[in-house]
């Protein structure tokens, strides 16, 4: 192999790991989007969790009581 088929092949790699490092960092933002919407998500479950929790420890109260017509 001579100098200017080891420059071409050379080249070609390059190329070809510019390709693969431009769709690994592609992956990598698309993961991490992900990631932050899931996040959200969860945090904006865990408060509504804790909203149902506090409003049925508040209604057990009321449940716990007998009705009036008793």
């Amino acid at each position: 192999m001579n100098t200017e088929e080891r420059l071409i092949d050379m080249e070609i790699r390059v190329a070809r790991q510019d390709d693969l490092v431009e769709t690994l960092n592609t992956l990598v933002y698309r993961q991490q989007k992900k990631i932050d919407e899931l996040e959200a998500l969860c945090a904006a479950m865990a408060g509504r969790i804790r909203e149902l929790a506090l409003n049925a420890s508040q209604r057990s109260v009321a449940v716990d009581e007998r009705p009036p017509h008793y």
